[in-house]
């Protein structure tokens, strides 16, 4: 079962000849065809022209209502909510037929479907064409999926809110270029719901714009995206100066006869789209902005963090497979940033205090998880724990948003000021909000890796496959994919213990509200608790889905009854990457670095994981929590953690300052004082020449004779010398 790629192999061996496979591939794509695969990306886009319309309405209503001094009305109407919510249902309704018809026809290859040629200019040309294949169709449900539980949930959230057609516009338009980014034919089109999304979260994140905090983090997401726009814009200029095209069937068809194994091309190449993909995915040291995308609102945390913006990145190697897994140390590169990645943010959740905080730095952990995976080259198993971590951090964040609400309606009833997100002023929240408690809870075993929930299927897979790939016969980095698989271990315990102590501080123990909001504090209605009751069934059961062999035979894995389906279902998407796999890899290892297989692994990490939830929980049930009005002030360690390892302060030092410093400098010197300088100089020796001129050149015929005597004296005075 650890041979890579072993579909792939087959074909060499006494399996069907690549001409029978072919014909079989063409028969299967000729039974599939698309349903309207264009209304997926379109529907969003029309929510966002109507949403953007009754915006524009409501916010003249508003001006025209403040010139004539009348006091302010927020009622907002149901109808954006509607209109946003539902065309990302019918969105979700056609990618699911589509997905059912791609089910029956077992599809080989995948299938484009071209609209109009976008661009031309010499040989580069690009399609406004949209690709549905396995890994396309699968992004795309998560997407439209997850995202229509998230624009439920948002119903109730920003229901007071008067920005409230404006916030479903733009949560619309997000999802619309999230599926360009995943359905697109090419890299081309990818980069256009790259920028897209990137747009969308600078609009959401600083959706309050008023206040200056939230707005300064919109326009750092958006900063700090640029930076690594600029490595996928180079991987693109390269992959066209090698390919002659970004059409991805023809730059993966040809990448394996293109490029060298291990070659400096190869490396380059992904190498380039990884730094794309670092800022994305805010992967270190490019994950100072996710933490701060929190200004936005919580539905909008759930949406970037969970179905849409952080995963292009992953999304973006996985689909790039056959290039990675002729890079190895670029893979090897990959999966480094995202072990150091998973671990460094694990240990900033650990000394958190804004519920939101602990859930943006898990999230920058669980990345790395992917990230780790898709750079040992199990391409499969990043996508897998993408899409259940899909399920439970939508989860969370929707949990953590009802809590936020609930707390704030009580803070509000008693005009109190206190933080309503930090959990110090939280505690015993279970006797108030007993759904989302649950939920949470479900969420947070997910997560934490504990069978049956659905992250351990996919964080076990992961951390068996660094093993399994380090142990290769012809491993690259042995050694260093230990230390990897070491890594990610420790950082899936520290996940079990910051979420376990999250939910401590906010539902159990004594409350710490205050009497007097204690009894203002109430469940969330039921079309935010809707939600959260849909996504905890989909993180039980999600990680079902792909239940490894070894597991599936014995009794964590119920036997016939499950399927590694996902890992069938992906083979066609990353059959060239196994090929390549194959052929310079060998055999995968059989065993972890420190001896046992599989299932030993699966048990001892599931059981490790519950040890480390039980004892938290008892420990921390019993320890007392201060108000955050009344904590001491951090020191020593915790200071470090609860400070991020001051690397926002470092950023400040070493690029914020100096850059503002050189911009002043700039502003003052170059140009305030030598461009102004030259250009106004210029201007004041033309404006004194005419003053000189206009002392001669007056009009005065008087003057001019004056003049004509002067020089005529002069000059019989020169010759008389």
């Amino acid at each position: 079962m650890f041979a890579v790629g072993a579909p792939l192999a087959s074909l060499s061996g006494s399996a069907p000849t690549a001409a029978v496979l072919g014909v079989a591939q063409e028969q299967a794509q000729a039974d599939f065809t698309p349903f309207l695969p264009g209304l997926i990306v379109l529907l969003p886009l029309i929510g966002f022209l109507l949403n953007g319309a009754l915006a524009l309405v409501s916010g003249r209503r508003a001006a025209d209502a403040l010139r004539d001094g009348a006091p302010a009305d927020h009622r907002s109407s149901a109808l954006p909510g509607i209109i946003g919510s539902g065309v990302v249902l019918a969105a979700f309704a056609v990618t699911l037929a589509n997905f059912l018809g791609m089910f029956d026809a077992h599809l080989g290859e995948a299938v484009t479907v071209s609209y109009w040629t976008w661009m031309v200019a010499g040989s580069f040309s690009v399609d406004a064409a949209l690709q549905l294949d396995q890994l396309s169709t699968l992004m795309a449900l998560v997407v439209t999926g997850v995202g229509f539980l998230i624009h439920v949930f948002s119903i109730g959230y920003m229901r007071a809110d008067p920005g409230y057609a404006r916030y479903f516009s733009y949560l619309n338009l997000f999802v619309a270029f999230m599926l360009v980014l995943v359905l697109g034919s090419s890299y081309a089109l990818m980069f256009v719901g790259w920028e897209g999304v990137g747009l969308c979260s600078y609009l959401l994140i600083g959706f309050w714009f008023r206040d200056r905090e939230k707005g300064d983090a919109g326009k750092k997401a958006f900063i700090v995206n640029r930076i690594g726009d600029f490595g996928f814009l180079v991987g693109m200029f390269l992959l066209f100066g090698v390919f002659g095209t970004l059409d991805y069937a023809e730059v993966f068809s040809a990448a394996p006869g293109a490029l060298e194994y291990g070659g400096g091309v190869a490396t380059a190449i992904t190498l380039f789209l990884f730094l794309g993909a670092v800022g994305k995915s805010a992967q270190i040291p490019l994950h100072v902005w996710l933490p701060d995308a929190m200004a936005g609102p919580t539905p909008v945390s759930a949406l970037i963090h969970a179905a849409t913006m952080v995963t292009a990145g992953v999304y973006m190697i996985a689909r790039s497979s056959a290039l990675y897994s002729l890079a190895p140390a670029s893979g090897a590169a990959v999966a480094v940033v995202g072990a150091l990645t998973a671990i460094f943010a694990a240990t900033i959740a650990l000394k958190q205090y804004d519920i939101k905080k602990v859930l943006a730095y898990s999230t920058v952990s669980q990345l790395g998880y992917m990230f780790v995976a898709v750079g040992v080259g199990a391409y499969t198993a990043g996508v897998f724990h993408l899409v259940t971590h899909a399920f439970f951090k939508a989860l969370l964040f929707l949990g953590a948003g009802a809590v936020i609400h609930s707390m704030h309606e009580a803070y509000h009833a008693t005009h109190s000021h206190e933080d309503a997100q930090d959990m110090r002023n939280m505690g015993g929240l279970s006797k108030r909000l007993p759904v989302v408690w649950i939920t949470m809870w479900v969420a947070t075993l997910a997560i934490a890796g504990i069978w049956p929930f659905a992250g351990f299927f996919s964080k076990d897979e992961i951390i068996w496959k660094i093993a399994a790939f380090g142990g290769a016969e012809r491993a690259p980095y042995p050694v260093l994919y230990t230390l990897i698989w070491v890594i990610s271990l420790a950082a899936a315990l520290l996940t079990a213990f910051y979420m376990t102590r999250m939910m401590v501080m906010t539902f159990s123990g004594a409350n710490r509200t205050g009497k007097a909001e204690w009894g203002h504090l109430k469940e969330a209605p039921a079309v935010m608790w809707l939600p959260l009751v849909l996504l905890a069934a989909l993180s039980i059961g999600g990680g079902w889905m792909n239940v490894p062999e070894e597991i599936r035979q014995s009794f964590l894995g119920l036997g016939p009854l499950t399927s590694e389906w996902l890992h069938h279902w992906l083979e066609p998407v990353t059959a060239v990457a196994h090929s390549v796999q194959d052929a310079n890899l060998g055999e995968l290892a059989h065993a972890a670095p420190f001896g046992g297989g599989e299932l030993d692994w699966a048990v001892v990490s599931t059981l490790l994981a519950l040890a480390v939830v039980l004892i938290t929980f008892w420990s921390r049930s019993r320890r007392e929590v201060t108000r955050a009005a009344e904590a001491p002030p951090l020191v020593g360690f915790g200071k470090v953690l609860n400070r991020k390892w001051y690397v926002d302060e470092c950023y400040d030092a070493a690029v914020v300052r100096p850059l503002k410093a050189a911009s002043r400098f700039c502003w003052k010197v170059i140009d305030a004082g030598v461009i102004d300088g030259i250009v106004n100089g210029v201007g004041h020796l033309a404006r004194g020449a005419g003053v000189f001129v206009s002392f001669v050149q007056n009009g005065g015929v008087n003057r001019y004779a004056l003049v004509v005597t002067i020089g005529v004296l002069v000059i019989l005075a020169a010759q008389a010398l």
